[in-house]
This record gives structure tokens, sequence and C-alpha cells, in this order.
């Protein structure tokens, strides 16, 4: 019933909006078209000018959005992307078609380790002390080699930009959901640091479906707690050289069964270190260690059992050059040595070490047009395997105010250890097989697209076409020769799969603190079929083919000591089909046909700044009181409104 709502309310922003061009004042910085990206050609470049399409989400935009972690605000901000629940939970994440190990997720230009079935684990990725998050999607393995097949999400954290700074907050929600947090900063001469830690926590409700249902159903949401902890210290001894070391500690237990909670923790650290060379030369060097575990805690004995650890210690160089005229030299290398424990692999453990060389060329041919070519060698010692991947992109700037891309890239995605030699039981369902004979997954990407920005409104739209060989997933469940009782499920290379799709947004702000943001995904996936027609792969639900973000915001300064701020965002999923079997630990009973309803949340929030550094902050999710009929693994696990209230507090802005 909310979607015709959602219809009238597009079909009237849009409108609104061409209907005020021709009043409006030009304010490209409305747009933040000033703001300076890296992620799209790995050197700064304004966002306006970049030849990559890139999205970025501000720590504005985060705190309007008032994000915990990462799928928050994605959902919020991005469409074409959905969070679905795997086995246990899991959080699964599909973005055009691409999800699992096919996007890239970074922290300051440095991968993650560790998995939780196919994805990253994305409650490590809390938004406290984020500065922006830069997207860029399609193949990107060109500049960031596996993985970035599907694109790259980079998140960029804060540095301390005070003489001091003191914030602490929390926010309270439905089922005791609760979120502590604290970020303490230094500014000196030559000296930075910010210290955040952040503590959330949720407890186990019970949601109920109706009689019947078609597939499998979510009974029990589960209840954890976090703790996340990182530090960042800047050293700037000259203008010419910047050191920065990190460090973090992640924690979380989930409450599955209560006699034996799971645990994960991961530990990080990293040095780098920025050498301007010359004005027109730089030098970027950095080592990261990033170690991923997961265990079991056995209340009954009082043992905590590591039964899973990734382990990565990466060493990055990377240098470019700038020329006369503006056009770019890039080139660089990664040496990166994984390691895989776990109880399921035959030894114990597993590693492999892999090494990278790139080079680009940005090359500024005219102030219309902009050329940018990359090619990128990798080598696997795991299975003595190499890949070479190229990329090219131009960009057409007829007007001062539009551009237009067309891009080719190749991406890939080599097999992780996991999946090549990982045997392990999951949930008592079937047991997944690693298969050491796995190929590279890889795919080609074209791609166009188009910015226009008129003085206060800016139109997006973008089409692709990703066409994958050998992707890497799971297979049909079967059983072994004689073994009638316990299902297998293998990875495997699946051929004859394609996704396609486009965006187009639209966003504007008006001179009385009114802003709004609409933006629309089609996303169409082709997967390989059986003899009768069905889906090979049904480990997880498809891309939904439509979806809808839409946000609108108004700020208002009161007076000196009194502010306010309203925001309503709200996104729209279409429904989606899926071949599923009828009884999971009996295959023999064949499959059928599902249907996923498509659905509509929307958010309304207020934030109250009273004085210099305190602000109070209300929030009502699911506005509408959206429930699903049935609870399945790719259904938002909402039983209703939830109101959620908050504080902030600037310590430092109060003296």
């Amino acid at each position: 019933m909310l979607f015709p709502h959602l219809s009238k309310f597009m079909l009237s922003f849009l409108w609104a909006g061409f209907a005020a061009l021709c009043h409006a004042q030009t304010a490209d910085s409305t747009f933040h078209l000033n703001d300076v990206v890296v992620t799209g050609t790995r050197t700064p470049k304004l966002l306006k000018d970049v030849p990559i399409q890139t999205r970025v989400i501000t720590a504005k935009d985060i705190e309007k959005t008032d994000a915990t972690n990462i799928e928050d605000l994605l959902q919020q901000e991005i469409p074409g992307v959905e969070f679905s629940y795997a086995m246990n939970q899991r959080k699964h994440m599909n973005l055009s078609g691409f999800g699992g190990q096919g996007i890239l997720f970074l922290v300051d230009g440095e991968r993650m380790a560790g998995e939780a079935m196919d994805d990253v684990d994305f409650t490590r990725l809390n938004m406290a002390n984020v500065e922006r998050i830069e997207i860029v999607k399609g193949a990107a393995s060109a500049l960031y080699g596996s993985s970035a097949n599907g694109g790259v999400v980079n998140i960029i954290t804060k540095e301390g930009n005070e003489p001091w700074s003191l914030n602490v907050n929390a926010r309270m929600g439905r089922h005791n959901a609760q979120r502590a947090g604290l970020s303490f900063g230094t500014k000196g001469q030559k000296l930075r640091n910010l210290l955040t830690a952040t503590y959330t926590s949720t407890d186990e409700f019970e949601v109920h479906n109706a009689e019947n249902p078609v597939t499998q159903v979510v009974t029990t949401i589960y209840g954890e707690h976090t703790v996340n902890v990182k530090d960042q210290l800047t050293f700037t001894p000259t203008e010419r050289l910047k050191l920065t070391g990190r460090a973090g500690f992640f924690y979380r237990q989930l409450t599955r069964t209560a006699d034996t909670p799971e645990r994960y923790r991961d530990f990080s650290a990293g040095l780098r270190g920025l050498w301007t060379i010359t004005p027109n030369d730089h030098l970027d060097l950095s080592y990261s260690f990033d170690q991923y575990d997961k265990s079991d805690f056995y209340k009954i004995t009082h043992r905590d059992v590591r039964d899973y650890s990734n382990v990565q210690n990466i060493v990055r160089g990377l240098y470019n050059h700038t020329f006369d005229n503006g056009s770019t030299l890039t080139a660089g290398a990664d040496f990166m040595h994984d390691y895989l424990m776990n109880n399921y692999l035959e030894m114990g453990d597993k590693s492999q070490n892999s090494v990278d060389a790139f080079v680009q060329y940005d090359w500024i041919a005219s102030d219309a047009w902009e050329f940018v070519g990359a090619m990128r060698y990798d080598y696997f010692s795991d299975s003595d395997d190499s890949q070479i991947t190229p990329k090219f992109t131009a960009r057409y700037k007829p007007l001062y105010n539009l551009n237009v891309r067309l891009g080719y890239g190749m991406g890939f995605r080599a097999p992780a250890l996991k999946e090549k030699y990982y045997d392990f039981d999951m949930v008592g369902i079937w047991i997944i097989k690693g298969n050491p004979n796995l190929k590279a997954e890889t795919s080609h990407n074209f791609n166009i697209s188009a910015d226009y920005t008129k003085s206060r409104y800016n139109f997006t739209f973008s089409a692709y076409y990703n066409d994958v060989r050998n992707k890497l997933t799971t297979g049909i469940p079967h059983y072994l020769p004689g073994d009638n009782k316990q299902l297998y499920l293998d990875y495997v290379n699946l051929d004859n799969y394609s996704v396609w799709g486009g965006e187009a947004a639209v966003q504007t702000q008006w001179n009385n603190g009114l802003s709004a943001r609409l933006s629309y995904a089609y996303t169409n996936e082709r997967h390989k079929k059986d003899k009768e027609g069905n889906t090979i792969n049904n480990q997880y639900i498809p891309a939904r083919k439509h979806s809808i973000v839409a946000r609108i915001d108004w700020e208002k300064q009161v007076s000196k000591n009194y502010g306010i701020r309203l925001s309503l965002n709200g996104r729209f999923l279409s429904k989606v089909k899926n071949i599923e079997f009828v009884d999971y630990y009996d295959i023999s009973k064949g499959t059928n046909q599902v249907c996923y309803p498509a659905y509509t949340l929307w958010k309304l929030s207020a934030v109250q700044e009273f004085g210099k550094g305190i602000k109070v902050t209300a929030a009502l999710d699911n506005l509408f009181n959206y429930k699903p009929k049935h609870y399945y693994y790719n259904s938002p696990l909402t039983d209703g409104t939830n109101l959620m209230v908050g504080m902030s507090i600037d310590v430092h802005r109060l003296f």
C-alpha cells in the first residue's frame, strides 16, 4: 500500500525539481563537487573532475542517517543494495548483482581479513570515526586486484583536527538496543591523535510468522553485543612527510545458543608514510596487519575455543608523478601473506603469498577530454597462477557542468583459501566442501555515465553490463557415493552469468533549508539454468530488479543557541523470485519457486542542537510499522516501529 504513495512523492519531487530550475542559483559545493576523492584513480582529484564515477557519503550524511554501521548507512543512501541473512544470521550483501567477495571493502585503502560466510564482518565497520565513504561501482581490479570485480567501498577515517576534542554519545531503542561512544582527539604542531570507542548491544527477540510459510523462516532474532576501539596517530615532522600509525580492536558476541555463544575478534594495526618528494612527485608506503578470529565459548566449562583465524600481512607501495598539464602517472606494487587456520582444514592451516604490480596513466588531452588506461599483474603462490587485468576510461566534458564517462574494465576474484580447502558444517543442513581445482572468476564490465549540474540541481545517470566467467559460488547439494544421509555443497565455477542495469538520481537544495535526493536502481541478473530451467545457484537470494531510496532534509538555525534538523528517509525494494528446495534436509522432495514480496521502509529523525555542543536525537525507524508476513533470510528483521532516542555532547565546545 505504501508504493503508490512513494510513486506520488517521486513524481511531486521530480516536478518540483524541474520547475525550479529557472530561478535557482549556482552552488556546486552543495553537492560536494569540490571535495577531493582518491578511490577511483588512487590519486587525489576533485569529485567534479574524476574520470571514474564516484559516490561520496560525507560525515554530515552519516550524521543525518544516525547509522551505527555500514549496513545501516548503505541501505539508506545507495539504491541497488540489499543486506540479506545467510545461515546463522550472518549478513550477506548484494550490490548491483555482486556480493560476498565481489565487492572490495577497504579502510583507508587497506584490505580487511576474515569472512562471515562469504562476506566481511560488516559489524566491524562502525561509523564513529568516519570522515567520508567513497564508492566506485564496476570492475576496479586493475588498481585494486582480487575481489574488486564488482566495485570498491573505501571507508576513510577521521584525524584529530582541533587542539583537543572530546565527544560522548549514547542511543537507546527497542529490545534494549544500546549504543554508546566516545572519541578523544588532540592536534599539535606536528602530532595529532584520534581515539574512538563504541559499544553496542541488543537483546534476543522473537518474531511471529503466518501459518503455512512457503519457505524456511526465521523465528528468533539473535542478540549480540560489540566493542570497537580504534586509535590513529599522525606525525608530520616536515611539510613533505606524513607518518600515520593505527591500531584497532573489535569484539562481538552472538547469542545463537545460550550455552555456547559465538565470539568474533579482530586485531588490526598499520603504518603508513606519505612523502612529497617534489610538488609533482609523491610516494606512499604502508604496512598493514589484520587478524580476524572466531571462537565458541562453552559457559559450563568456561572454555573459549578458537576454531577460525584469518591473518593478513600486507606491504604496499604507490608512486605518482603529475605532469605540467595535469596528467598523472601512477605505479604501485603489493605483497600479501594470507594465512587461514580452521579445525576443518587438512593439516589445520593453509597459507599463500600474492604479489602484484600495476601502472596507470591519466592523460589530460584537453579541457574537454581525459583518458585513463591501467594494467595490473597478480601472482598467487598457492595455485602458481597469475592474472593480467586491464582498464580503460574516457571522460568528455562538453560543458562546464556536464561530464560524460565511458569505460571498460576487467575484473577478477581469485578463489580464497577457504573456498579451496575449507570443509565445514553449515548449521547441520549440509557440509560445504572446498574445491582445490577452482579457477579465478573473471568479468568484463562496460559502463557509461553522465552527471549534470544546473544551479542547485544535480542529475546523474549510469548504465552497465557485466559478463562474468567462472563465477565462484556453491553448486547443487548432493550426496556422496554410498552416502544417503549427509548432504554436501561444493564450491564450483559457473558459466554464463551476467548482470546489467542502471541508476538515475536527482538531488537539490533550496534556500529555505530544504534539501532532497531521489535515486533509482535497476538490476537484472541472468544465472545459469539447469535442464528444467531452474537457477543452479540458490544459496543467496537474487538481486531485486527495482530499488529506490529517497531522502528529504530540513534544517533551521532558530537562534544562536538552538537549531533543528528533520530528516525523512525511505527505501523501496521490489519483489523477487527464487528457486528453493522444499525441504533443505531432503532434496529429493524437489524445488519450488518462492516469491519474496516487495516492501517499503521509512525512517523519520530529528536532531536538536542546544548551545555549541549538545545534540538530542529522536528517530522513528520503520515509521509505518511494516511487519513481514513471513521472516525469511532476506526480509527486514523488524517487528514494527522502533523509537530511538539519543544524545551527543561535544565537551570541548562547552568551554
